[in-house]
């Protein structure tokens, strides 16, 4: 015996002389009311008419809840770069003088990763040790800056 394929009721809904798909006469499916509201709206926690939407824009991590951080434990925002980072943007970063490449970085960490090959001069607010030892092997020298002077140098670049 043959398996028959029963078609959805939607497709045999917008067929001739229909015009409404099942929603009643043709006004009552055209306002934004319809809708569920502009954008996010009516996205709460079951958002089922939604829910392809949100996955195309956000994808799946939008809904339910992501890790068991506490509210009270803060992300750690200092700013990092990486020695190869400073080397492929030497241009960037600073400027060339006799005693080499002077860079100012005051607002950053300097992590070791890279190979440098120029003798540079880095003002940085904190440096890793593999970063000293592979700036001091080509040269060069990193300034770790006190707490003061970060901030002075932060108001500098606000100012100018």
């Amino acid at each position: 015996m043959k398996k028959t394929h029963k078609r959805k009721k939607y497709s045999r809904m917008h067929g001739r002389k229909m015009g409404t798909a099942g929603h009643g006469a043709r006004k009552k499916h055209r306002s934004a009311g319809n809708q569920g509201g502009k954008g996010m709206s009516g996205t709460g926690k079951r958002a089922g008419h939604k829910k392809t939407l949100i996955g195309a824009l956000y994808g799946s991590s939008y809904f339910g809840k992501q890790g068991i951080t506490s509210k009270k434990t803060q992300k750690d925002k200092r700013k990092r770069i990486n020695l190869q980072q400073i080397n492929e943007n030497l241009i960037n970063f600073g400027k060339k003088t006799q005693k080499g490449w002077e860079i100012d970085l005051s607002q950053y960490k300097i992590l070791g990763e890279g190979e440098i090959k120029e003798k540079l001069i880095i003002k940085a607010k904190e440096a890793s040790n593999s970063a000293l030892e592979k700036v001091k092997k080509a040269g060069g020298e990193i300034q770790i800056l006190k707490r003061s002077e970060v901030k002075e140098e932060k108001q500098k670049k606000a100012d100018g």
